[in-house]
């Protein structure tokens, strides 16, 4: 498989802190990659480069062989990527409905001066399109309900589903099982491969790691802002160096949890 996404030699500096420190890695196209490490790695920091809303300090981001380091999170939504946040950025006040419209807008293929027939033909097919999402993550039953009354995994499939809603070739998931039980983390991983089977290329950040382990082809490991290892993901707890970083942060558990699961 070709890649679709190229990190080489990224840095983000703030002032005298190297948050993130020479990082190179590779997603393949068609692949479910996970970055993983203790907190303060820096995980959240190249999703935010990766998407545009941090400039890198040196290094080269590519999206199927094109520079786009220097693009703004909406030209980068255009070019096919999408993300979710680690600190959920929904509106609250809106409905489930309106917030996956909110995404359809980025990839509306309507002209804005087509009027009467055409422009309310366009219209009814995007409010089918974003039902169709919704369904896709469960959430039938509460689509004409506010965000702010859904429960807190609820909300995060709302936010799966507005950024599917975009149409892209990469989708980056900050967290997206942070807060859940294992049920509702397992039909988050059935929900990620599924988007994968349809071709999309996923970059996962998860702190569960039975989840990355199950769902990931290939996993990233960052620490203290550099990659620590890449390899296949039972490979990966192998490593010692990965063990010694998670027993570094007092999560036992973190390490254990893949062979305990298995």
């Amino acid at each position: 498989m070709t890649a679709l996404l190229e990190l080489s030699g990224v840095s983000k500096h703030f002032g005298g802190m190297k948050a993130v420190d020479d990082v190179s890695f590779t997603v393949r196209q068609g692949a479910i990659c996970g970055l993983i490490g203790p907190n303060g790695a820096g995980k959240t920091t190249v999703v935010n480069l990766i998407s545009g809303y941090l400039k890198p300090t040196t290094g080269t981001i590519r999206l199927a062989g094109a520079d786009v380091a220097d693009l703004r999170p909406h030209r980068l939504a255009a070019a096919g990527v999408a993300r979710t946040y680690q600190n959920l950025q929904l509106f609250e006040e809106s409905t489930v409905l309106e917030n996956v419209l909110i995404g359809r807008h980025l990839s509306f293929k309507g002209r804005r001066w087509q009027m009467g027939r055409t422009r309310r033909r366009e219209e009814a097919e995007q409010h089918e399109v974003a039902r169709r999402l919704i369904d896709r993550v469960g959430l039938t039953g509460v689509i004409d309900a506010d965000v702010a009354e859904l429960s807190y995994g609820m909300r995060r499939r709302v936010e799966i589903a507005r950024a599917m809603a975009t149409e892209p070739r990469l989708l980056l998931l900050d967290e997206p099982t942070a807060g859940m039980n294992r049920t509702e983390s397992d039909e988050i991983g059935e929900l990620i491969r599924s988007i994968n089977d349809e071709g999309v290329t996923v970059l996962l950040v998860d702190h569960n790691v039975r989840l990355v382990t199950e769902v990931c082809h290939r996993v990233v490991v960052l620490d203290w802002g550099r990659v620590l290892t890449e390899a296949g993901p039972t490979e990966v707890w192998q490593d010692q160096r990965v063990k010694t970083a998670y027993l570094g942060t007092h999560d036992r558990n973190a390490v254990e949890a893949p062979d305990a699961g298995r």
